[in-house]
């Protein structure tokens, strides 16, 4: 069983990077409230890899885009979100956007954030999804598809254990622990969307390879 898929999700899902950010849009909730933006960021992260896995190749199909175009674009999304985990950011995270304000502003009123922002940037964006969908090429059979949405499971399981004992987590690696792992996840991500993007490029143009 190939097991860079799941390393892969992991690094750039780390829910370690997001630790922060949910302890801060929280600080109001009640504990019956964190409980439950908990398990609804970690259902919705699977689900989001779930989808990629079983329909992102139906969709490039329909929009008539090739695997290996999407290789080299993947690539350098997965390359974009490993330079922001190198600067101690989430993978996803938008550095010129508002997200995180705005995010900050409805948990501040009371709204859920458990989907957006939390899950859907922060967690699993483009970045993962492209991911997922590359990954989902190259299953040959239906227990390797399985495996990759079983994956999911695991990337659930680690968002729901990370943000259920995130002040733990907190006070056990404080901010400089935390954006010293996510500078290395970064590091391991960088090195993977490399190796994308080369095989992306090497589909696109043959003639690289001899």
């Amino acid at each position: 069983m190939d097991f860079k898929p799941l390393v892969t999700l992991l690094a750039i899902v780390n829910p370690l990077a997001i630790v922060p950010f949910f302890i801060h849009y929280t600080q109001g909730f009640t504990l019956e409230q964190r409980r439950r933006t908990v398990s609804t960021a970690a259902v919705t992260a699977f689900l989001v890899i779930a989808a990629s896995a079983l329909l992102g190749l139906r969709i490039l199909e329909f929009f008539g885009i090739s695997l290996a175009s999407f290789q080299v674009g993947g690539g350098m999304l997965l390359l974009i979100s490993s330079l922001n985990m190198l600067n101690a950011q989430p993978a996803e995270a938008k550095p010129n956007s508002h997200e995180l304000e705005d995010g900050a502003q409805k948990a501040a009123m009371g709204a859920s954030i458990a989907v957006v922002p939390l899950t859907i940037p922060l967690l699993t964006g483009p970045a993962t999804i492209s991911t997922v969908v590359i990954y989902a090429e190259q299953a040959r059979t239906w227990l390797q598809l399985l495996a990759l949405v079983g994956y999911g499971v695991v990337v659930g399981v680690a968002t729901w254990l990370a943000l259920a004992l995130a002040d733990p987590i907190s006070r056990v690696l404080g901010r400089t622990g935390i954006n010293v792992m996510t500078r290395l996840m970064g590091l391991i991500l960088a090195a993977l969307a490399v190796e994308v993007m080369a095989l992306g490029l090497l589909k696109l143009f043959p003639s690289l390879g001899r």
